[in-house]
This record gives C-alpha cells, structure tokens and sequence, in this order.
C-alpha cells in the first residue's frame, strides 16, 4: 500500500506540500502610527515600512478607515491618519502590492466619491488598487468629528446605492453614463473618466460577516469578502457565502475569501509570541478553512525587524 507523506515534521509542524496553500496570498495591515519621532516621523516611518512590506512579497497593504485610533489597537487620542490620502502615499512609496482600506466606511463619503478616490488611486498606482468597503460601526468618531451617523438599516442602503454605483461607474470605457436611482439616493450620470486600469473593475472587498445582508451583498457585488475568527468561524462564514451565491445564480469560485487576522511573531522567543513554525500552522489551518487572502495586522510594524521576520516565513506559506 502506497503511503501518503506525512503531514507534519516530527516536531509537530506542517510539512510544505502542494495541498495546503496552492494559492494563498498574504496582506499587510498598518493599524497604528503611534511610532517613535512624533508627526514629523509619520511619513518617513510609513515610507520604509511600506516600501520593505512591498519588498518582502506581500501581495497587499493596507489601512483602517478611521480619524480617530480604535480601543482594540490604543488609546483614541493616538495619531491616525485618513485613508484614502494616505493610500496614496504609499502608492508613491512601492511598486507591486495592491494598496486598499481595511475597510471603508461607507458614511464616510459619497458614493461618487468612493469610487472616484479608488479609481484615482488606481490609475495612479498602474493598476493596484482595492476599493475595501463595509457599513461601518464607529458612531463615537462620527459624532465627535460632525459625520451623520444614520441607523444600520440606512448605513446598509448606503452601501448597496455605492456598490450599484461602482459596478456603473467601472462598466465600458467610461462608465455606463446612465443615471441611477437608489434608496434615497439619485446620481444622473455614471460617467468616469480616466477609467480604472484594473479591469473589469477595482476590485471590491466588502467587509464583515453579517450572515443576511453583508454576505448576501459579497454575493451580489463583491468580488472579495473579509471575515475574521478562528478557522471554524470563518469556514461557516464561507460556507453561508457559498448559498448566498447560489441564491442569486453567482459562481462563488468568482469571490475571493480574505480573513484579517492578528500576528505577534517572536523575535526573541518569548512565550506570549509565535513562532514561525506556529505561524505556518495557524495559516494552514485558515487556509484549509477557505481562507485564500490572509491578511495580518503587526504590533510595532515600525520596527524594521517585524517585516524582516515576516518576510522570512512568507516563502515557507508560499510553498506549503
């Protein structure tokens, strides 16, 4: 009898094989600019760790969409940047990653305005942007910066109006030119010009996991979903995904499965980090969840010695 290899090193770690990760590729979140120097470090700090993260390997880059820091990553009063400018400066500062945020939220801006500011990006960039997008939940920065911060029911209108009027925008060679009447919401002419470089489309990642509307839109609009969660958490995600498309007669073989996920990598072998062993592991795990994008967010992404560990491990991911 004809033995299949063994899955694992004798120290309980994933053997690299054609199986596991056919296919994965690996993203970047910045979640944090509170880094040494103060303001006038932001933009050469961003600079280098955008440019190093590009030189690595990662296949994307990322930002939150938030003015104001979120209790999960610090203090409300630490520095943070607005996307989409922000975005663009990193486009200035690498040449291969797909640039995009972690993710939009869609009472931020205007339905033109989010896909003008993604195409803009993405003609700028030579073809690397993603328009990252989702209802959003933050009502305190709303408030406190003036954002009209309506019911979630209107918050999901809002964003099926911007999805409608991304496909519109993105369609021929400079948008449909039709008008569009939405849920509270009328646009006279699709028109957009330049085109995205990207074709057919920027691609859209819709983020959340709300199983009746979020999931449903992915499937209706998206050509990414983001989700986050253990890898049993996530493969339901995927799976609820999956009858969404058959509900609408969409191929779900069309939709890219991303998962955000946190990453402590040890540099010094303490306990409360992984190694990168783990880290293989842990991604093998997701990967045979669904997950085909995984996108990681690093504490202290500013010490050079983060991208440099992860950078190490991105070959072996490849490769399983």
């Amino acid at each position: 009898m004809v033995r299949s290899p063994p899955s694992r090193t004798p120290d309980g770690h994933r053997y690299p094989t054609s199986r596991t990760l056919p296919s994965v590729k690996l993203g970047l979140q910045i979640p944090s600019f509170t880094w040494p120097g103060g303001p006038e470090a932001i933009g050469p700090t961003l600079g280098r760790i955008v440019r190093d993260a590009d030189d690595a390997g990662f296949d994307s880059i990322w930002v939150m969409d938030h003015f104001f820091q979120i209790r999960s990553v610090g203090a409300i009063e630490e520095p943070m940047l607005e996307g989409w400018t922000t975005l663009g400066f990193m486009a200035a500062h690498s040449t291969r990653a797909r640039l995009g945020l972690m993710v939009g939220g869609v009472h931020y801006r205007n339905p033109g305005l989010w896909v003008k500011a993604a195409t803009t990006l993405d003609v700028l960039s030579g073809g690397r942007a993603w328009l990252g997008i989702g209802a959003a939940w933050n009502e305190y920065e709303s408030r406190a910066l003036g954002f009209p911060f309506p019911p979630l029911g209107e918050r999901f209108d809002m964003l099926e109006n911007t999805l409608r009027m991304a496909h519109g925008m993105w369609s021929g060679e400079r948008g449909s030119e039709a008008a569009l009447e939405g849920r509270g919401f009328v646009a006279g002419r699709l028109l957009n010009s330049p085109q995205s470089i990207t074709r057919p489309r920027v691609p859209i990642m819709i983020g959340g996991g709300g199983e009746k509307k979020t999931l449903r839109l992915v499937a209706q609009y998206g050509d990414a979903c983001n989700v986050f969660g253990s890898p049993e958490g996530i493969a339901r995600k995927y799976r609820i995904l999956d009858e969404h498309c058959a509900a609408v007669g969409r191929d779900p073989a069309e939709i890219e499965r991303s998962t955000l996920q946190d990453v402590n990598l040890s540099l010094d072998g303490g306990r409360r980090a992984e190694t990168a062993g783990q880290v293989v592991d842990r991604f093998g795990d997701l990967a045979d969840a669904g997950a085909e994008h995984i996108i990681v967010s690093v504490p202290e992404v500013h010490d050079p010695d983060r991208i440099a560990a992860l950078a190490g491990v991105i070959p072996a991911l490849k490769a399983l």
